[in-house]
């Protein structure tokens, strides 16, 4: 029982890659998800997403380009409103944060600084349907009436096609931009598409509920790369970092009881009796407008009842959840001052 690797080297002479094998006894697929395009023609070369650490360094990279080129002697007005306009695809909980605090962070500090951009950069946000699909009626219409106020600009359409400079919608509106952020959720990616193993509707990896991958002995996954086959009845999970820490905790429970049992080693396990199967609990739903304004959505499902909170105490309760996540203290005491400055000087000053 191997797995086949071969190392991937980035840079300007890139090494050849070098093939090896590593044997296991217990394998966990754990390939995450990447974000998706539905095949719309330019996202990948032109659109910047929002899963890793150097997607949100390549967005300030732009948008600082932008406010220098802005002010170059001879741009332009209409050149200058193209490069001061941000387009936000998805009108998901991330792509709806990422907006608030965008035009959050025009209006407090952008616009202080650089006072020529003053009446040209703004924030647009393109949904196909209605922003927040997930959350309850009243907080999407809370969280419209925000964003609106802070300065974002909604436009309900579809995108057919991106260009370097503009992006084209179903209806023919071109909309001309200057940094394109791509926030229409998540797919399996390439690897995870060319594993021989039976597949969860959307292209995931197939598990029962022991997150075991069906007819592979020793072989589970998790997080945004696997789902529920359609024999077990149950429903696709959302690709939720809860999702995934709970399918961790549970994972990792149920292998230290394996080993315990006696079946640590490869095909060890065929004779344990598996019991208790993962249950995921929904525990809400969260998100921030900018402007000390969140969302809180405690109800177990759209239809479902529970509380459901808009306004400054839900941003209290986002800040705190976030708060407590962070692993170091070092970082929870990083937070921590961040959030007093916000309160003692009306805004966040150790922002960069």
């Amino acid at each position: 029982m191997k797995v086949q690797c071969e190392t991937v080297t980035d840079g300007a002479e890139p090494l050849k890659p070098w093939k090896f094998e590593i044997s296991y006894d217990k394998l966990v697929i754990a390939l995450g998800a990447k974000p998706t395009t539905f095949g719309i023609q330019g996202v990948e070369e032109h659109a910047i997403f929002l899963r890793e650490v150097y997607h949100a360094q390549e967005i300030r990279r732009k948008l600082l380009l932008n406010l220098m080129l802005s002010d170059v002697p001879g741009v332009s007005e209409e050149e200058k409103s193209r490069l001061l306009h941000c387009v936000v695809v998805g009108g998901g909980p991330t792509g709806v944060e990422f907006s608030g605090e965008l035009s959050d962070f025009i209006q407090r500090d952008v616009r202080q600084r650089y006072s020529h951009v003053k009446n040209y950069i703004h924030v647009t946000l393109i949904e196909a349907n209605e922003i927040l699909s997930s959350f309850d009626d009243r907080l999407r219409h809370y969280a419209t009436k925000q964003l609106t106020k802070s300065g974002v600009r909604l436009v309900r359409g579809i995108v057919k096609d991106v260009k370097a400079q503009k992006i084209i919608l179903n209806d023919g509106t071109e909309v001309p931009y200057g940094l394109l952020v791509w926030s229409t959720g998540v797919g399996p990616s390439p690897l995870v598409n060319s594993l021989p193993l039976a597949k969860a509707p959307g292209g995931r990896v197939g598990v029962d509920e022991w997150l075991r991958v069906p007819s592979v002995q020793d072989v589970y996954s998790i997080g945004d790369c696997s789902g529920f086959v359609e024999s077990t009845g149950k429903p696709t999970l959302p690709a939720l970092a809860q999702v995934a820490e709970r399918q961790g905790k549970y994972l990792a429970n149920l292998l230290n009881k394996i080993g315990k049992a006696g079946g640590g080693r490869a095909n060890g396990a065929k004779e344990y009796k598996y019991e208790d199967p993962f249950v995921y609990k929904h525990l809400g739903s969260m998100a921030t407008l900018g402007r000390y304004k969140a969302l809180v959505d405690l109800r177990q499902s759209k239809e479902g009842k529970g509380l459901a909170l808009a306004g400054f105490t839900s941003w209290f309760i986002w800040r705190s959840a976030y708060l407590t996540r962070v692993l170091s203290w070092r970082n929870r005491f990083y937070v921590a001052i961040n959030w007093a400055t916000t309160f003692v000087f009306g805004r966040d000053i150790t922002r960069i």
